[in-house]
């Protein structure tokens, strides 16, 4: 199965994603991954709008919000073609609208927690978040208990990528208080930052995102990076 690594259209508070939406005129970039993850509902009609007059063709991949309705998730099958969406797993995020004839397209990421069973058989599967699940083997995190088993049992219909940085930084999550700190990180600074990848290469699904802040222009490096070490 090809592999596609897919420039994240990141939204969170660190994320210049209408400066990224310029970049793909001046880079000419016709495909990526869109989270929307940081955006209210009036805050994606700029997005899309934006995008609309953009040169992307294709989103194959996007990551939801809990408030996404099924007139959203029709406009990103019919204009941009998604083929996979994913979602917290639900004691964090519930969704706030019945989504369940698309069930079958949407995969359920590994957080602080990992995903149960029930939510697993009920959606299609798992989307793996890489750098989640490197973190939480860098800490020993004991809510990952069963975590590979699941990989190996369920489809894995999605997958992102952050960095991994050589020193952990501060995390407090008072819902989740042994998951001590982080090394996982969306900026990366260099691109060895990436090198974990290697151990997970048999666990890759078709679309894996990259969930980075950095700009388009630093995240084709990543990308080419990408492409060369899993060969």
């Amino acid at each position: 199965m090809t592999k596609k690594f897919l420039l994240g259209l990141t939204t969170t508070p660190g994320s210049d994603w209408r400066g990224k939406i310029k970049e793909t005129k001046a880079l000419k970039i016709t495909e990526i991954a869109l989270f929307l993850t940081g955006l209210k509902k009036e805050e994606r009609k700029e997005l899309y709008g934006l995008l609309d007059r953009s040169p992307v063709k294709n989103i194959p991949h996007v990551h939801l919000r809990s408030d996404v309705d099924s007139l959203e998730m029709e406009y990103l099958l019919r204009r941009y073609k998604t083929k996979v969406f994913n979602h917290h797993p639900f004691p964090q995020h519930l969704l706030e609208y019945d989504l369940s004839k698309y069930f079958s397209i949407i995969f359920i990421e590994n957080t602080e927690i990992i995903p149960s069973e029930e939510e697993l058989k009920k959606f299609g599967g798992i989307c793996v978040d890489f750098s989640h699940w490197e973190n939480a083997n860098l800490t020993a995190c004991p809510y990952y208990a069963g975590f590979e088993e699941k990989v190996k049992k369920y489809k894995i219909g999605c997958g992102h990528i952050s960095a991994i940085r050589k020193e952990s930084g501060v995390y407090n999550n008072p819902m989740y208080p042994e998951w001590k700190g982080y090394y996982d990180n969306h900026y990366f600074n260099d691109l060895k930052e990436l090198d974990y990848l290697k151990k997970y290469f048999r666990y890759l699904p078709e679309f894996v995102s990259l969930e980075l802040e950095n700009s388009f222009a630093e995240q084709l490096r990543a990308k080419k990076y990408l492409e060369t070490i899993i060969k």
